[in-house]
């Protein structure tokens, strides 16, 4: 169990978003590579106060970190936008949908609406993909699952709760075909092994057996689909 908040600190811009864990032992300060968002995890009971004393003591590093994030890239007409893998180049459409035809993705809508239509799309063609392959790995390890959601998650990429429900992020659609079966069979294999043991790894491998190749690309090639969408 965690509880969240957010806070500043004179002289860093982005806010800090604090949880408080039970199974923390001391405080710890982390800026995602993908946003330049911070984070901020503290033990169950330690102060606050004492917590933004620490922050502000590692201002610079933390200043450093943001800075250093990539900054976002709008979805505009005309942009590039990587889709199952490829880059696609995105047109205004004649008709008031989103459509897919030879490395162009037409999005029927006005400037200031392609935000959340081309977003809608990408996530509803996110959880199709991820229903299809799950449902394929889920019959082979002869499992089933209770839910699937999609969301936009960036501390991970996807999940396998206790009350066999699995959640992913949206966002694989624009990775690889193949980053995204190897992530579905990741979480799958997790409904027989919760866990990250060497039965679970075999489970993983009977169904993908390149999954380290996907492993390395997600560390260091799907950082960067986080940037998508954000105007900053």
């Amino acid at each position: 169990m965690s509880t969240v908040t957010s806070v500043n600190i004179p002289g860093v811009d982005a806010p800090i978003t604090v949880r408080r864990r039970r199974t923390a032992k001391r405080v710890t300060l982390s800026v995602s590579r993908a946003t330049g968002e911070i984070g901020m995890t503290l033990p169950a009971r330690f102060r606050l106060d004492d917590a933004l004393r620490f922050a502000e003591a590692n201002r610079d590093w933390l200043e450093a970190r943001v800075d250093a994030a990539p900054s976002g890239i709008a979805y505009t007409f005309g942009m590039m936008l990587p889709y199952r893998g490829k880059y696609h180049r995105v047109h205004p459409g004649k008709r008031r949908s989103v459509s897919v035809d030879r490395g162009i993705i037409r999005v029927g809508c006005e400037p200031e609406a392609l935000h959340g239509m081309l977003e809608r799309w990408l996530k509803r063609e996110a959880r199709a993909a991820l229903i299809n392959r799950s449902d394929i790995h889920a019959d082979a390890l002869g499992v089933t699952y209770n839910r699937l959601s999609v969301r936009d998650t960036r501390s991970r990429w996807g999940s396998c709760s206790a009350h066999r429900s699995l959640s992913y992020s949206w966002r694989v659609i624009l990775a690889p075909e193949a980053a995204l079966d190897y992530l579905a069979a990741h979480e799958v294999a997790h409904l027989r092994e919760m866990n990250h043991g060497p039965r679970f790894w075999a489970l993983v491998a009977e169904r993908v057996p390149d999954y380290e190749r996907w492993i390395e690309w997600f560390r260091s090639d799907g950082v960067d689909l986080h940037r998508y969408g954000r105007a900053d």
